[in-house]
């Protein structure tokens, strides 16, 4: 039995955004807010976005903070979505916090780093996993853990963790000996750019979902673009395939999926 009793909602907006409401605190995942039919040049390749976000900016609540797994890929940080980034604290790559240089408030990770913040009065440990998308460039995922979100029954603290834009990575276990996840945050999708998978399949993320040892699993990230091999209908027959589907939520678009 999870002893993780926190107040959670996600609200799927598009791609890899999401609001993560934790007790009233509000980070925001990959911000991507342009229309349906906006496209973007990616190494000589056109990619286009075919549906609008659920929110438009205007409709978003406070948001605290950013977790931006990369802001070189238009399609996890478009122009509307940069505009969000002044003034408020953003987690992202190394590279990433140069480039978004000399906002005041971001913050470079690199694989395994650890930073404890404040953010909207309350003290938040973030932790940066690895990823492996796109050959030469960066991306990072995050765990996020507070306080009172508790300890598990064995005494590793409860957390959430937003996997960022990646393949399965074997290194990723490594997280289930420190904290106990209660919620995983996925970009699924299978998404697939010249011929290299870049985002986790349903098989991938139940693999990840088994050896992290979660307790939910939230997908999101494969609706909208071309490139994505794989919707819900094909994740959830990997998923039944691979026994997780039972601890599988699914977030309807701009709805808050409260989960606890």
């Amino acid at each position: 039995m999870s002893t993780f009793k926190n107040k959670v909602s996600i609200t799927h907006i598009g791609t890899a955004t999401a609001i993560l409401e934790i007790d009233g605190i509000t980070f925001l995942t990959d911000p991507f807010f342009s229309p349906a039919g906006t496209w973007f040049e990616a190494e000589g390749h056109i990619l286009k976005v075919h549906d609008d976000p659920a929110l438009k900016m205007d409709q978003l609540p406070h948001i605290d903070a950013v977790l931006l797994s990369h802001e070189n890929h238009a399609d996890n940080l478009d122009p509307l979505g940069r505009q969000l980034l002044d003034g408020r604290r953003v987690f992202t790559t190394a590279d990433g916090a140069k480039n978004l240089a000399p906002r005041p408030s971001v913050i470079g990770f690199k694989d395994w780093d650890e930073r404890e913040v404040r953010i909207a009065g309350k003290t938040f440990h973030i932790t940066a996993t690895p990823c492996k998308h796109w050959p030469g460039h960066e991306c990072v995922g995050f765990i996020v853990h507070t306080a009172d979100f508790g300890m598990a029954t064995d005494g590793r603290p409860n957390a959430i963790y937003f996997s960022g834009d990646t393949v399965y990575v074997p290194e990723l276990a490594r997280m289930a000996d420190k904290y106990h996840i209660a919620i995983a945050l996925m970009n699924l999708g299978k998404a697939t750019f010249e011929g290299l998978q870049i985002t986790m399949c349903g098989r991938q993320a139940s693999r990840l979902f088994r050896d992290i040892k979660a307790d939910v699993l939230v997908p999101m990230h494969h609706e909208s673009w071309d490139h994505f091999k794989q919707q819900e209908a094909e994740l959830a027959e990997e998923f039944r395939e691979e026994g997780v589907l039972d601890s599988v939520r699914w977030p309807k678009s701009g709805q808050p999926l409260q989960l606890n």
